[in-house]
């Protein structure tokens, strides 16, 4: 599969929004540092650009929304608004532009959609698509650097760092200060410091908000509360639970992941993580998990991705649509019994693939059709676009 990539920063990225607003103008949406200003700025250097992170730039959009009209020239072909969440009183003026100029394109980037949500700020009805950026994929790492990556996590200004420790709690802090505090996202931003430090705890696992509400000490709708707050402002996702079996009752809960392993590494406080660890298998699953949702987002794909779990504490880390399958370990060698879960839930959904990560070395076929492979092999695949084939 190839891709129409330009570099950002020192990577080709993924995400072709250059063939995108050929359709359509763009909300780019992603969490803080994965590189959406410099993404727009190098593959569409001759738009005009307003940067609602200048100061003089948003006090004259905000104090007078028409300025963005009277200062565009008919001519130009696209603009850039980079984060909007900043003043949503502006996409009045956005639709008007784009209801004026059939042919004018705009791109939108942000890092929250919560204050968009939440005043019920004009979303352009349609007029414009939604994208998502994500941290750097395996793809744009051209498949190197995993061990790295499962320590580091993949934000481009991290990945490189020598001191990458502290610019992950730096990320952490400023996450906190701009996006909570500046946006008044919440009340109190100790009580949010101290939720966000526990979730970090249990990242990766299912969502129990009375379990969390204690050990934060606050009550459960205010977790939940919190939860979503993560999930409005990018930097987390829910993984729901598959539901379509009967033989064996399924959970209903969520899980939770924070959209970059070194982030959730930040939060739990963890040690280096080395090959064959506990930890090594949890953080290689997160950033499967990761993998995987940057794909069916970069390739607009509408297939569902869930996990499954019976109540008799059968589990399957990840499933594509009803199609496939995926269990990851860090064992060097692995058995049947360490993917029974991916087994019985093949005796009751039509699984096409039925795929186990882990540490062998050279991929192989099990005789019960089990396709054992490395994460290489797995992530070149599925960036080759042959997972879903």
């Amino acid at each position: 599969m190839k891709y129409g990539n330009i570099v950002a920063g020192m990577y080709k990225r993924i995400l072709n929004l250059r063939e995108t607003v050929k359709h359509k103008s763009v909300f780019l949406f992603g969490p803080r540092q994965t590189g959406k200003s410099t993404l727009v700025r190098q593959t569409f250097p001759d738009a005009a650009f307003y940067d609602l992170l200048e100061a003089d730039t948003f006090r004259e959009l905000s104090a007078r929304p028409e300025y963005l009209r009277q200062t565009l020239s008919p001519q130009q072909p696209l603009v850039i608004v980079d984060e909007i969440q900043k003043l949503p009183a502006l996409l009045d003026e956005i639709q008007l532009l784009i209801e004026r100029n059939k042919k004018l394109r705009v791109i939108l980037t942000g890092s929250s959609a919560r204050k968009l949500k939440r005043g019920a700020a004009n979303l352009l009805g349609g007029r414009a698509w939604v994208c998502r950026l994500h941290p750097l994929v395996s793809a744009e790492l051209d498949n190197r650097r995993l061990l790295d990556r499962l320590n580091r996590g993949s934000l481009p200004a991290v990945i490189d760092s020598e001191h990458y420790k502290e610019d992950l709690k730096a990320y952490v802090g400023t996450y906190l200060r701009e996006e909570i505090r500046a946006e008044g996202l919440t009340r109190s931003i100790e009580n949010f410091s101290r939720f966000l430090e526990v979730a970090g705890l249990t990242s990766g696992e299912q969502v129990n908000f009375s379990a969390v509400a204690d050990d934060a000490g606050f009550p459960p709708r205010t977790v939940r509360e919190h939860y979503q707050i993560l999930e409005d402002t990018l930097v987390g996702h829910q993984l729901p639970a598959y539901q379509k079996t009967s033989k064996r009752k399924p959970v209903a809960t969520a899980k939770f992941y924070f959209f970059d392993v070194g982030v959730a590494n930040t939060l739990k406080r963890t040690p280096a993580i080395e090959e064959r660890s506990d930890a090594y298998g949890r953080a290689l699953e997160h950033l499967i998990f990761l993998e995987l949702r940057s794909f069916l987002d970069y390739h607009r794909l509408d297939h569902e991705l869930t996990y499954w779990r019976s109540r008799s504490q059968f589990e399957v880390d990840f499933l594509v649509g009803d199609e496939i399958g995926i269990e990851v370990k860090s064992k060097n060698r692995v058995s049947p019994r360490d993917y029974k879960g991916l087994s019985a839930l093949s005796e009751e959904v039509r699984l096409k693939r039925k795929i186990v990560i882990c540490g062998e070395k050279m991929r192989r076929r099990a005789d019960d059709g089990m396709e054992i492979m490395p994460p290489t092999h797995f992530l070149k695949e599925l960036w080759a676009g042959k997972l879903l084939d």
